[in-house]
């Protein structure tokens, strides 16, 4: 692109800076050249070359390189472009709302919860509510966020979900706390290992086997170290993960044991994944989360039902899959 003589970006800057140049950004980015941009735009090619060279030259530097007729994004472009996305992914979630609020009857449940959570708790419970209540599959579009702690408890702390899924116990700020499940951790192992054939482990029995761990921050992470500590029990560290689901992944291809939660744990379970009881006690809570200031949506209460509801099932399984 041309260079640019207009002064570096400043306040007064990006107050001339409009929604129209960020649109065609998009659209460049998009398309790769100026001329699919214009399609995209409805709009011509001279007018896309226009608002993309005034857009350089309000910010003070190129965005683009041009190489054999087409527009080659620089490293600005690109972090650019980065920040363009979240924010029209942003916006699009608000259209989408916005458009669902004038539909008959359609609501959008909104959940915030942990990824593990996701993956082992909340299909079926959600299956559960489409099947308790039919009304729902034309009226509720479930929205499901995973989110890690602390994020999660600030989320829900600020009124941002109808309700939230999390392990701690006590209710964040702005909420109420639900305890929906308390069973201990497990352990798994490859359907082959030596150990498999006990029904209950000892901390002595994971003395120098190869282990495969949930990542140093994680605070199940730390309990677990903790009891191995106390009993001088060494492990060999082998593969750490920041999700419990990955880490049944790797103790199933064989290349550790390990000591997960028990949602994920019977989730994964298969002939290759097996689970044993803990000769030790690690408790696990799953906890529903609701706002307090939140306008309630009427979808909340059998939602929170078929979570109740799930939530036994797991824990009437989960002694048949360690026998």
């Amino acid at each position: 692109m041309t260079g640019t003589t207009e002064p570096p970006l400043n306040h007064r800057t990006t107050h001339r800076i409009t929604h129209r140049h960020i649109e065609v950004f998009r659209a460049v980015m998009t398309a790769g050249s100026a001329t699919g941009a214009a399609n995209l735009l409805h709009s011509s090619q001279p007018t896309v070359s226009r608002e993309l060279a005034r857009l350089e030259s309000l910010l003070g530097y190129d965005l683009f390189e041009r190489v054999q007729g087409r527009l080659r994004p620089n490293a600005r472009a690109l972090a650019l472009w980065d920040e363009v996305q979240r924010s029209w992914q942003g916006l699009e979630r608000v259209v989408d709302r916005a458009v669902a609020l004038g539909r008959s009857g359609a609501v959008q449940l909104s959940v915030l919860c942990l990824p593990a959570l996701a993956h082992a708790l909340l299909p079926g419970a959600a299956a559960r509510l489409m099947q308790s209540h039919p009304e729902a599959h034309s009226t509720t579009r479930l929205s499901v966020t995973p989110q890690e702690s602390p994020l999660l408890e600030e989320w829900m702390s600020a009124q941002r979900f109808d309700l939230g899924l999390c392990e701690q116990t006590t209710a964040p700020p702005g909420t109420r706390a639900e305890v929906l499940l308390t069973l201990d951790e497990v352990a798994v192992l490859p359907a082959g290992h030596a150990l498999a054939h006990q029904p209950v482990l000892n901390l002595a029995d994971f003395a120098g086997e190869f282990f495969v761990s949930l990542s140093a921050d994680d605070p199940y992470r730390r309990l677990i170290d903790a009891r191995f500590g106390e009993a001088g029990v060494e492990r060999t560290l082998r593969v750490e993960t920041h999700s419990a689901a990955a880490v049944c992944a790797m103790v199933e291809q064989g290349l550790g044991i390990a000591i997960v939660n028990p949602v994920t744990a019977l989730a994964a379970a298969s002939e290759r994944l097996v689970l044993r009881r803990l000769a030790f006690s690690i408790p696990f809570s799953v906890t529903a989360l609701l706002p307090l200031y939140r306008p309630p949506l009427p979808e909340v209460a059998p939602m929170l039902e078929a979570l109740r509801v799930q939530a036994q099932a797991i824990a009437a399984r989960l002694p048949l899959a360690m026998n």
